[in-house]
């Protein structure tokens, strides 16, 4: 019974960290900003996590989890390839009430000064490259697509994505999102041999 509310305790602490970070930045958020909002002592939230560097990697590791879920939803599903491919370019693009994607953009950054959290972004990123170079892959098999190396147009689809959607998120008036889903859409449509409607 106490390891089951230990874990839920871990979860609670976990989504308020989330809450902190994403509206102060992993920059200027502290521990003790945490402890406070989730009503804890920083002793609890070292208890759970050991150290700072662990509690960011396991909030932002939780905070993606989620879209993750959507993810796996959306391979789950019916459909084929292309359906499936379409339904993957608008959720990994960003959109207008998500505030996923200034975490995730914050986290890459945070990333190159802490390593745990490198850790955790690289492997969540990973995850969703193979997702889409599966689809790819699948769409080759079908004779859906024209793509002899799914690996390396999953790589330049996502790299497109998160390019544009940085500008997106950090320069509000660079880019719309419907310009930027436009573009990505574009460029998926040539890079497999389709009509860019076909992924409207």
């Amino acid at each position: 019974m106490a390891r089951g509310i230990s874990r839920m305790r871990r979860e609670d602490l976990l989504k308020v960290a989330c809450e902190v970070i994403a509206a102060q930045g992993f920059g200027h958020t502290r521990t003790v900003d945490i402890a406070q909002a989730a009503g804890v002592s920083q002793a609890l939230l070292f208890y759970h996590f050991e150290t700072k560097e662990k509690l960011f990697a396991a909030a932002f590791g939780y905070a993606a989890e989620r879209d993750l879920d959507n993810l796996e939803a959306l391979l789950e599903s019916a459909g084929g390839p292309v359906d499936k491919l379409r339904a993957m370019l608008k959720l990994y693009s960003p959109s207008g009430k998500s505030k996923s994607w200034a975490l995730w953009i914050d986290a890459w950054s945070e990333s190159m000064r802490n390593p745990s959290l490198e850790d955790v972004s690289r492997a969540l990123d990973l995850r969703w490259k193979d997702a889409l170079r599966g689809i790819l892959a699948a769409g080759a098999d079908d004779g859906v697509f024209q793509c002899p190396d799914p690996e390396g147009a999953a790589w330049r689809l996502m790299s497109l994505i998160d390019g544009l959607t940085v500008q997106v998120t950090v320069h509000k008036r660079m880019l719309t999102r419907a310009r930027l889903f436009e573009l990505v859409r574009t460029a998926a449509a040539v890079e497999l041999g389709l009509e860019p409607d076909q992924l409207a």
